[in-house]
C-alpha cells in the first residue's frame, strides 16, 4: 500500500468552502482520508496564518485571532494532522487602505513536499491548492518518483493543473462525506 501525505493550503481550501459550499465545516481528518483513497495517510499538513493584530489589537482583530486559535487547536487534536504557520503581512496601499498577504505558506508547503518526496517517506503527495508557486516543488516531487495528485476547485492555475499527475475537482460528494457534523470519534 502506498504511503501518502496530504498538503492543504488552508487559505485556498477556506475560500473554496466559503465560495462553493456555503461555508460548511469539514473534518480535516475525514477529508484527508477521503482524498487518500487506498493510500495509507502518513500525515496531513495544514498551512495557515494567524490573523493580523495591531498593537493594541482592535476588538474585531482579537475576535478573529481567538477564532483562528480555536480552529488551529481543534486541528491539532486530530490524529496525524499537523499545522504549520506562516506569517500575515500588512501592506499599505495608501493612507487609508491596506491589504494582507500570507507569507511563507507556499515555501513551507513546498519544502515539506520536496523533503518527504526525496527522502522516500511517501509514494503519493496529495495537494489541495491552486497556486502556481507550487509548480517547482511538484516538479521536484515527481522527479523523486512521487505520484502527485491535485484536489482543486476553480480558481486554480492552469500550470499547476498541467504539472500534476492526476487532478480531481472537489465536489459535493467529497465535501458531504467530510462534513464535521458527520464525523464520529
Amino acid at each position: 500500500m502506498n504511503r501518502a501525505v496530504v498538503f492543504i493550503d488552508n487559505g485556498y481550501l477556506s475560500k473554496i468552502l466559503k465560495n462553493h459550499f456555503e461555508g460548511v465545516s469539514i473534518h480535516y481528518g475525514d477529508f484527508s482520508d477521503n482524498i487518500c483513497g487506498d493510500c495509507e495517510r502518513l500525515r496531513t499538513y495544514v498551512y495557515e496564518c494567524m490573523p493580523y493584530q495591531s498593537n493594541p489589537p482592535t476588538e474585531e482583530e482579537s475576535k478573529r485571532y481567538a477564532s483562528m486559535d480555536r480552529f488551529i487547536s481543534s486541528l491539532k487534536k486530530i490524529p496525524r494532522v499537523e499545522v504549520k504557520l506562516g506569517k500575515l503581512q500588512k501592506i499599505r496601499i495608501d493612507d487609508q487602505h491596506f491589504i494582507f498577504k500570507q507569507k511563507m505558506v507556499d515555501v513551507l508547503l513546498s519544502v515539506d513536499l520536496v523533503r518527504l518526496s526525496w527522502s522516500k517517506q511517501i509514494q503519493d503527495a496529495i495537494l489541495v491548492a491552486g497556486d502556481r508557486d507550487y509548480v517547482p516543488a511538484v516538479r521536484a516531487a515527481k522527479d523523486a518518483g512521487v505520484l502527485v495528485k491535485l484536489y482543486y476547485k476553480k480558481p486554480v492555475h492552469d500550470e499547476l493543473l498541467d504539472i500534476t499527475d492526476e487532478s480531481y475537482e472537489i465536489d459535493d460528494d467529497l465535501i458531504n462525506k467530510s462534513l464535521l457534523q458527520n464525523h464520529r470519534d
